[in-house]
């Protein structure tokens, strides 16, 4: 760029000191963007500031514009800072969980304001001149206020969630302040910079319109299906923009170190038979080789159960350590599900089903808690009831039920981490034998897990009746064989219903389970014996790789499921060849790498749980197996929840996928035609209509009293097609949580 000598009445003389001078006329104030004139005469430096006229600032203005440019910096500085703390702490408001929800958007508002305050703060810092000794004294002053608000709250919970607000606030400060750095070198290092970053920017922005474009599309699609805009049925409310999906997988906890789990030093080869032997081959023949018998937890009061630094230190307290030694059978007790192998600084894990189905004894459940005969069909009149061995052709050996519990995974979120699972399921659609569909309007009735696992397995969110008792219950008073696998360190009674029990000294599992996994998961290599067991780098709850001994904590409950769903079909298919009364199983389990703000860790069970899915499709027990892949509700924290309209659609809306055998959908099909009140098929219609885990509730009820059912249990099932243009209200959904609304018509 060339510059040619101006008139004195052209120029504005900026002299070497660093002061601006300018011509005080009374009309106008030259100031604004200009173009920097170097030149020299007799011999002293001079430079010249010349003026776009578009920038003339009336002189009526000059007051207020001479007040703002002569305002210290470090007046400017210290407001900005206080304007950081004081909204960073207004952040940290506390409460419960129903506070955080209903103020979560402020909060987030905040945080962002605390973040862009701090932001201006280091860019002055070094973008513009500053006396050295000021810039350290500032940076100092910000580490004191960084400290003081970390020392003042730095709490993993609702009440005191100082952490998770640092998290977010480090997710945003850091990329934002990398970003602004790198254009500003950029800047000063290239000619024309400006002209190249609008053209990027251009590019860019085409691109990901045209990408955001695709994303809203594909956030409706389904495996076989897509959610489709029907007039009548809800619609998502607001504007749904995945901006989420514009971030490649691992972005957001790519600072949280390798989402693998890293192997023993020790190879380690264990196993037990038939007859509870435990065999044990260590790589180094040298080292001492221990065996932690883990106790059966299964039996335990509710009392003992006690998530909050009781169940997991219980469990620890009772492991009994023996030596082992191969000169002698290690023989395993009848009671005992797991043990930990440990050969030098290496452990291993193995599990087994125990008793064995042939020595477990049919329930006989309590007349005072029967279940048979209080609100099921047993208990029903004979007209609301419905006996399936009066329709010719229709199968009346029970199925089997198995339910996998996905925590905080929306219906996008199952498509974006799990593309491999998605692929698998894909493949479990095959009409003639199994049809599998999905639910596309389903909608969440709470919060958190609570509200709507309490409807999914009690029917009710608020219990009407002392001493509730879950699903599975249900089942074994049917003499179903009933397992279920926390992950979590915790009992699922125990925490959504323990205030409901007349005694402490009541034991749920032992009334509703044949068999239960869930002591490997409180250890302490995985779940914290010391501080906060929910933290965000260690848990159940953590944004880390979940490793117990060089595998992924859920690999460890996939393989028990593997071993209950050998034996059982084994043993069960065995008693069908000799014409013996088969008992069927009801199988749960609860999955939480779903349960964490940055949401990426959930890509660490697509192989293992696209591996189950697929030994489900060619064992061949879809045949006789209901299976339900479903969550309680979509991820309800990190960025995309806090400051997204998509991020509060997708928590209201999580995934739901099940398969039933061919015989239960033609029996379904026939009984929809003739005896409800539309002539449709059932699970096509499910699938655009507005369902929750109520429905949920009454499929597992009708599936637990095949081959009679209660006519209304029916009704209200997946089995049935619901009501066409079901509202929240009549859903069940609160009106302040409702995400899916009819729309008006014009």
């Amino acid at each position: 760029m060339s510059y040619s000598r101006l008139s004195s009445q052209d120029h504005l003389p900026l002299y070497n000191r660093g002061d601006i001078s300018w011509n005080s006329s009374e009309s106008v104030t030259e100031l604004g963007t200009a173009s920097l004139i170097a030149a020299s005469q007799d011999g002293t430096d001079l430079a010249y500031y010349k003026v776009s006229s578009k920038h003339h600032i009336p002189s009526s203005c000059n007051r207020w514009a001479n007040l703002l440019l002569h305002v210290p910096k470090s007046v400017v500085v210290a407001g900005l800072l206080t304007i950081f703390a004081a909204t960073y702490l207004l952040s940290l408001q506390a409460g419960n969980l129903v506070y955080i929800h209903e103020h979560l958007s402020i909060m987030g508002v905040e945080l962002l304001v605390s973040v862009i305050s701090l932001t201006v703060v280091t860019v002055m810092l070094y973008a513009s001149r500053m006396r050295s000794n000021t810039r350290r004294g500032t940076l100092l002053v910000i580490m004191c206020i960084a400290a003081a608000l970390y020392w003042y709250d730095h709490g993993e919970r609702f009440e005191h969630h100082g952490f998770y607000n640092l998290l977010v606030f480090l997710a945003i400060f850091i990329p934002l302040n990398m970003a602004i750095a790198l254009f500003y070198v950029l800047w000063c290092k290239i000619d024309n910079f400006i002209v190249y970053f609008s053209i990027s920017l251009a590019i860019g922005g085409i691109a990901a319109s045209a990408s955001l474009v695709h994303y809203r599309r594909v956030f409706d699609q389904g495996t076989l299906g897509a959610f489709q805009y029907t007039p009548g049925e809800c619609q998502w409310t607001g504007r749904n923009i995945p901006f989420i999906d514009l971030l490649p997988a691992g972005t957001q906890n790519f600072w949280a170190g390798s989402m693998y789990c890293r192997p023993e030093s020790q190879k380690i080869k264990a196993s037990v038979d038939g007859d509870g032997v435990l065999r044990v081959t260590c790589e180094s023949e040298d080292k001492d080789v221990f065996v932690d018998i883990l106790p059966e937890t299964r039996q335990w009061p509710l009392k003992d159960k006690d998530m909050w630094n009781v169940f997991n230190h219980l469990v620890l307290k009772r492991i009994v350590r023996l030596p082992y030694g191969s000169s002698r059978p290690f023989v395993l007790n009848e009671t005992t599900q797991a043990v930990v192998v440990r050969c030098g600084s290496s452990s291993t894990i193995v599990t087994r089903v125990s008793p064995s189905l042939a020595k477990l004894p049919v329930y006989v459940p309590p007349s005072d808690s029967d279940t048979r005969s209080s609100g099921s069909s047993a208990s029903a009149p004979a007209s609301a009831r419905f006996n399936i061995s009066e329709v010719p052709k229709v199968q009346l050996e029970r199925p089997n039920v198995i339910y996998l519990m996905l925590d905080a995974v929306s219906h996008r979120q199952f498509y974006r981490r799990l593309p491999k699972s998605a692929q698998v399921l894909k493949t479990l659609h095959r009409p003639g034998s199994h049809r599998l569909f999905e639910l596309y309007r389903y909608h969440s009735v709470g919060f958190s897990s609570d509200n709507n696992t309490k409807a999914a397995y009690i029917g009710e969110i608020t219990p009407s009746h002392p001493n509730p008792l879950p699903i599975w219950a249900h089942y074994r008073d049917r003499g179903y064989v009933t397992a279920r696998v926390e992950t979590g360190c915790d009992d699922w009674s125990e925490v959504y219903l323990g205030g409901k029990y007349k005694s402490k000294e009541y034991s749920v599992g032992n009334r509703s389970l044949d068999y239960e996994l869930s002591s490997p998961f409180c250890l302490p290599e995985y779940y914290p014996n010391v501080g906060n067991a929910f933290g965000n780098f260690k848990g159940p709850y953590s944004l880390t790789a979940r490793c117990l001994y060089g595998r992924y904590v859920h690999d460890w409950a996939f393989d028990y499921l593997s071993q209950l769903r050998t034996e059982l079909r084994e043993h069960r298919i065995k008693q069908l060849a000799h014409q013996k009364d088969a008992r069927p199983y009801m199988i749960s389990a609860t999955f939480l790498e779903g349960h964490e703000g940055t949401g990426e860790v959930l890509r660490t069970v697509d192989d293992s749980l696209a591996a189950f899915l697929a030994s489900m499709r060619d064992s061949g027990e879809l045949n006789d197996t209901v299976l339900i892949i479903g969550a309680d509700h979509g991820l309800h924290m990190g960025l995309n929840f806090a400051f997204l309209q998509n991020g509060r659609i997708e928590h209201k809306n999580p995934f739901f996928a099940m398969l039933v055998p061919e015989w239960l959908h033609e029996f379904s099909e026939k009984y929809q035609t003739e005896h409800g009140s539309e002539k449709v098929s059932p699970f096509a219609a499910n699938e655009q209509r507005l369902v929750t885990p109520f429905e949920t509730h009454h499929t597992f009820r009708v599936l637990a009293d095949w081959p009679e059912f209660e006519a209304d249990s029916w009704k209200r099932s997946l089995f049935s097609a619901q009501k066409a243009g079901k509202t929240c209200e009549e859903a069940g959904i609160g009106a302040s949580f409702c995400m899916c609304e009819i729309p008006a018509i014009p």
